[in-house]
């Protein structure tokens, strides 16, 4: 079998996989049931921790025009994102459709075929091979490769084909979601609860539209199998604000729900899923969009790894041990934020103690991170000796080494997806037989500004990175380079 990949759907998270695959050194084909972009933007930014993995491809730079936020929210209770160490900022009022156009035009540079017209109808597997049966513009076919990743959605084709449990938590309310013109409407882009129960919000995108978001008791689940009438969301929005829009107009509308669920498994055999094909939930703060490109990222290495040869196959076990515990911590935390939002005033003494919990040090420090997911570490192995504090976290792309005489973020060092061991000067360390996957480089770490802040973190005397930005071995205290290398690079050259 050649060294194959095919991805189903091309929404960012799809995008992005193939991106990494290809990166990765695999051969990776994208297919998608949509003739053309729909165009949608569902979410309006992404966390910190996504637009570092964008930073760590180079890809932030080309994002055009945005706004951090410098401030966030979990459940409508404010965190200063300026009082902890590390940035938390993320990205605010970027269109969904941007980001995707950016991955679009990335992925055809790199030279990956993207098809589409083409609907998925079955799938096989065997110890081999995967091959998936589609619809395309030219009648039925099919395709066969190493590996199959769905990333088709919170309804995924490929998830129901592979036969893979997905735990489903009903829907208890519907929300609206459109973009107005015709009105002008105050910003309030983090959203205002409403007396009674539920939440709205507004945001402009740009010279007379602005995005609005409704989550009213009243608005049955059921709703969200159907597109809305412009008529129902200004109702809607008449009865929760007292504020008229029936004079505007919208140029796209969308009724979801609160209903939310998770794949119990991330793998079946040869197949794999991302994005929302693996858990899926109601849209806030654009959690989904950012849970799903970190998937594809750190997916993304590991699979290119074993179709190429160089990493066992057991190394994909990896991918569903680190980020299907992401994606319950997800699950929960809407699940959270969402009672924190939409309930009515029983619910005002605990955002009371919330917003007390939020003004501590370490209680904003926790909830920054669950709203940047900056806080993500995942188990790295070496043993009991393996203790550092940074092992397992991502390194900041923002930290600064010189090199040579040249200031070089980190980021920088991981445009080419590879593996980076950043040792300091005059030290031994060297992953010289992983040289094809792993770049050395020897430089003397820069001060940076948030070090003396509270729970900033000390970085030791070498660090492993891999591709995906997290740390895999430090220093002292990170047990064995070889063993760290071998682990998650496989065995070395000869």
């Amino acid at each position: 079998m050649s060294q194959r990949v095919i991805v189903v759907g091309a929404g960012p998270v799809g995008l992005m996989l193939a991106g990494e695959l290809k990166l990765g050194g695999a051969d990776v084909i994208v297919y998608e049931k949509l003739a053309a972009p729909s165009g949608e933007s569902r979410g309006l930014g992404f966390t910190r921790r996504t637009a570092e993995v964008l930073d760590q491809r180079g890809l932030l730079e080309k994002l055009g025009e945005f706004r951090w936020g410098r401030q966030g929210h979990f459940g409508g209770v404010r965190v200063d994102f300026d009082r902890v160490a590390d940035r938390h900022y993320g990205v605010m009022g970027l269109a969904q459709s941007r980001t995707e156009e950016l991955l679009g035009a990335w992925v055809e540079g790199l030279g990956v075929t993207v098809r589409r017209g083409c609907q998925v109808v079955n799938l096989r597997q065997d110890e081999e091979s995967v091959t998936v049966v589609f619809e395309g513009p030219d009648g039925r076919d099919e395709d066969t490769a190493s590996y199959l990743v769905g990333c088709d959605g919170g309804k995924s084709t490929v998830r129901g084909l592979a036969g893979i449990e997905f735990s489903v938590q009903p829907a208890t309310r519907g929300i609206f979601l459109a973009d107005v013109v015709g009105v002008e409407l105050p910003m309030n882009p983090i959203g205002r609860h409403v007396d009674g129960g539920g939440m709205i919000l507004s945001v402009n995108l740009g010279p007379g539209v602005s995005r609005i978001v409704v989550h009213e008791p009243d608005v049955p689940p059921h709703h969200g199998e159907q597109e809305p009438t412009f008529q129902e969301v200004a109702d809607a929005w008449k009865r929760m604000t007292g504020d008229s829009i029936h004079h505007g107009d919208a140029t796209w509308m969308a009724a979801l729900t609160n209903a939310q669920g998770q794949a119990e498994q991330y793998r079946s055999g040869r197949v794999l899923l991302a994005g929302d094909a693996a858990h899926d939930h109601a849209p806030l703060a654009a959690q989904g969009v950012s849970t799903g490109l970190q998937d594809a990222v750190n997916l993304g290495w590991k699979l290119a790894a074993v179709v190429s040869g160089r990493a066992p196959e057991g190394l994909l076990d990896t991918y569903h041990a680190e980020r299907h515990p992401v994606g319950q911590r997800l699950l929960r935390d809407t699940l959270a934020a969402s009672l924190l939002y939409l309930s009515g005033a029983e619910m005002e003494p605990l955002r009371a103690v919330m917003r007390e919990l939020a003004g501590l040090p370490a209680g904003a420090r926790h909830l920054a991170g669950l709203v940047s997911g900056v806080d993500i570490r995942y188990e790295m192995g070496g043993g009991p000796q393996a203790v550092h504090p940074a092992l397992g976290l991502r390194l900041s792309p923002d930290r600064r080494i010189t090199v040579d005489g040249i200031v070089r973020r980190s980021a920088e060092l991981l445009h080419r997806a590879r593996g980076v061991l950043i040792a300091a000067e005059g030290t031994a360390y060297t992953a010289d037989g992983w040289a094809d996957r792993v770049d050395t480089v020897r430089g003397t770490w820069a001060a940076d500004e948030d070090d003396d802040k509270p729970g900033a973190l000390q970085l030791p005397d070498a660090v492993l990175v891999r591709p995906d930005g997290y740390v895999a071995w430090t220093s002292p205290d990170g047990g064995e380079l070889e063993a760290a290398l071998m682990r998650w690079f496989g065995t070395p050259a000869a």
